[in-house]
């Protein structure tokens, strides 16, 4: 071992004493600072603490970002190294801190999870022919839901006049109170249809239009939907808390897998930027890559090549 690197190891088992005689940090934690060090010594190379830059811890946070690494764990990384530099420059062993202004990169948007098709049907072919007040009601619920891809606000903002059941449309209000017209398939159809043939079982008043009402024949509120949907998943063998939002996610997966038009899916979901409807390509990217990594030749001869 050369000079420098038993300095450098000195150097860490010195901090790691102290964080835990002095600070009387957990073993647990203690361990965690030594596992970050050692990776940040790894990427650093051998370079000596003291001569180390900002430069240097940018070009190490952009790393562990290369590497797949959450941008929790880098900055967790770099935490660490702050508190390292504060040390180091509490013993003299340092002048400044290249770690105190350093950020990690902003994660992408968290990807939202979608049933397969084969969920979807499960879940709405299953329980179909219960003829419950309640549970038509549900069904139909479920069906516009997937149908036409809603927002669970713009669901219970529903009324009466809003489906056209003669010319299979709906017409929802969404955000900023802008409306769009959205086709309706057969099934959801057939759904509210059946629905509405109950629906007068559980009004209390006549001038209640909303299209979905409660037992009490009230307007529904966002609990109950989300209570009766996760209710449903689990007696449907669902593993995944299902909630309004993944039905959606789960039309727009599906459009997209099947027509790869994002202005359309724009345009269905009710999004004013582009951009947060081009979340769902990553989606339809893991799909096709599973389906090349399956099937194409040459990408199952790679694989062969990497056992």
């Amino acid at each position: 071992m050369d000079r420098d690197s038993h300095n450098t190891v000195q150097t860490v088992n010195a901090f790691l004493t102290h964080l835990a005689s002095e600070r009387r940090l957990s073993p647990h934690t203690v361990k965690s600072y030594q596992r970050d060090l050692s990776e940040a010594r790894t990427l650093l190379g051998s370079q000596p603490w003291d001569t180390l830059t900002v430069h240097d811890m940018r070009s190490l946070a952009a790393s562990l970002h290369r590497q797949g690494k959450s941008s929790k764990t880098i900055q967790r990384m770099l935490s660490t190294l702050r508190t390292f530099f504060r040390y180091l420059m509490r013993e003299g062993l340092a002048r400044d801190n290249p770690a105190m202004d350093i950020r990690a990169p902003k994660s992408g948007k968290r990807l939202p999870k979608a049933l397969d098709v084969d969920q979807v049907s499960h879940l709405l072919d299953v329980g179909a022919s219960n003829s419950e007040p309640l549970a038509l009601r549900d069904q139909a619920i479920m069906e516009l839901l997937y149908a036409c891809g809603l927002r669970l606000a713009e669901l219970l903002s529903l009324n009466l006049d809003s489906i056209d059941l003669h010319e299979s449309q709906l017409l929802v209000t969404g955000k900023g109170n802008k409306t769009r017209q959205l086709p309706v398939g057969k099934p959801a159809l057939t759904a509210v249809r059946r629905w509405l043939k109950v629906r007068p079982m559980l009004i209390k008043s006549s001038d209640q239009n909303a299209l979905f009402i409660s037992k009490n024949g009230r307007r529904l509120s966002p609990s109950s939907v989300q209570q009766r949907l996760k209710r449903h998943a689990l007696e449907r063998g669902l593993d995944d808390h299902l909630h309004p939002h993944k039905l959606r996610h789960s039309f727009a997966t599906h459009l997209l897998e099947s027509s790869g038009d994002l202005r359309a899916v724009q345009e269905l979901l009710g999004h004013a930027d582009l951009a947060t409807t081009q979340v769902y390509t990553h989606l339809d990217f893991q799909h096709l890559a599973q389906v090349y990594d399956g099937a194409h030749p040459r990408a199952q001869r790679r694989k062969d090549d990497d056992k």
